[in-house]
């Protein structure tokens, strides 16, 4: 399966953004664990967030998809939940299997390590190498029992779920994918859980517990959330900044182009990308502001900018984690040298992403080169066409298909609909945003 890209001589057109990943994961997670009826709207259909659905269904969910709307070729479903309340989750018949979905496994290991029950919670290839360990440390220090294999970090992860005592807990790094298992273990712990971040990081489950009566609350970068029972709330979910960021980009590095997303939530402890941009000097307005579901969102427009290089490190990593890829790709069209670093997270994603994104850019004529943590980029005057491939990887993926809107000649992508993961409808949008740029398609 593969998709070829070349680079139109001209861009301009506007998309929706796809439905924020990270909020559907909650939404659905919280709500199932809540007492009441909900409606979710425009809940994510990506392969992720429909294997959080399955596997909240095995645990005894009532989740009903009211219908699939079709929203510029980004498919969201309007998702039904009855919550469990009091009563709790049932034990699964089977295995739990998260498929290539990180959150889907970290936050579920918060929900069933405080329910006495026992399940094993497994994936696809990609997910069974990578590791559980911050999880594993994290919730057996509040007396959780859970076993993995290897290095005892790997999936599959087997929990004897019980009632927790609760605890103190000082991240060893921000992660919001930690920082949420963790006040998910607190809801139903014997005590409190208080959690000391070293950075903020994505702020989604609390702002979301809090709107459904969490005892929540935070003091600086130290959260405490208490025991207790939430109410079912009506979500509507935003669009996803990470999956715009690849038509930034494109706006923002292509000749002569304007390109608009709608809809995108601009959560300040999702926009470190925006501020990237702003750094780099590119050309940006953020424009349309309003408020769903507690989430900031807007209208973002780039357009064809003079980039300088930047350094990007420390506390704005946890930021804009999902976004390094592409800004790579945006490093190889400004002057300097953009290094990126402390973010050797990126080697335990679905591929190892500093070597396979310096691998394929390399491919292309890119001046980059991987370092432990990180990369350092020299901008050129231009790429070149070649072949390419995702590994598999979903973000991989999106870079290089933009990467051959901007290049010279022909690009082609092994393994394209890895995009399903987060983004289905991404090859669908490319043709809208530079029809025929997408000149043949075998997937």
């Amino acid at each position: 399966m593969t998709v070829s890209v070349k680079s139109p001589k001209r861009i301009q057109g506007s998309v929706e953004a796809p439905s924020d990943k990270s909020i559907s994961h909650r939404a659905v997670i919280f709500n199932a664990l809540a007492k009441g009826n909900s409606v979710i709207q425009n809940f994510s259909a990506s392969a992720d967030c429909m294997s959080t659905v399955r596997c909240l269904r095995q645990l005894g969910a009532q989740i009903i998809t009211s219908n699939t709307n079709k929203l510029s070729h980004n498919y969201t479903r309007t998702l039904r939940v009855t919550g469990f309340g009091e009563n709790g989750i049932s034990e699964p018949a089977n295995v739990l299997n998260a498929g290539n979905s990180g959150t889907t496994m970290r936050l579920l290991m918060g929900v069933l390590a405080t329910h006495e029950i026992n399940s094993v919670l497994t994936g696809d290839h990609s997910l069974r190498s990578r590791p559980m360990i911050r999880e594993i440390r994290a919730l057996r220090g509040l007396g959780a029992q859970i076993w993995a294999r290897g290095d005892r970090s790997l999936p599959p992860i087997s929990i004897k779920g019980e009632r927790l005592s609760g605890g103190h807990y000082t991240m060893p790094e921000a992660s919001a994918q930690l920082k949420s298992t963790l006040l998910l273990a607190g809801l139903r712990s014997e005590k409190s859980v208080t959690i000391d971040q070293p950075h903020i990081s994505r702020d989604h489950s609390e702002r979301m517990l809090a709107a459904m009566g969490a005892s929540i609350t935070a003091n600086g970068l130290q959260l405490t959330i208490n025991p207790g029972l939430i109410q079912a709330t009506d979500i509507s979910v935003p669009g996803d900044i990470s999956s715009a960021s690849f038509w930034l980009a494109l706006g923002l590095c292509h000749p002569d182009s304007e390109v608009t997303v709608r809809n995108v939530n601009i959560n300040p402890s999702r926009a470190g990308f925006l501020q990237v941009i702003e750094e780099m000097g590119g050309t940006i307005r953020i424009t349309n502001h309003t408020t769903q579901s507690g989430e900031p969102i807007a209208d973002i427009t780039t357009s064809s900018s003079s980039l300088s290089a930047t350094v990007v490190e420390g506390s704005m990593i946890p930021l804009l984690i999902d976004e390094l890829p592409i800004l790579a790709l945006m490093a190889c069209f400004s002057k300097g040298t953009t290094v990126i670093k402390d973010a050797s997270s990126l080697r335990v994603k679905e591929t190892d992403r500093i070597f396979t994104t310096t691998h394929e850019l390399r491919k292309m004529g890119a001046n980059i080169q991987e370092t432990a943590d990180g990369m350092v980029i020299t901008g050129i005057t231009s790429l070149h066409g070649a072949t390419t491939s995702s590994h598999g990887d979903h973000r991989l993926a999106m870079t290089l298909g933009v990467a051959g809107m901007l290049a010279k000649g022909d690009t082609t992508i092994a393994y394209p609909d890895s995009t399903r993961i987060s983004y289905p409808g991404f090859w669908d949008d490319l043709e809208i945003i530079a029809p025929g740029a997408l000149f043949s398609n075998e997937r």
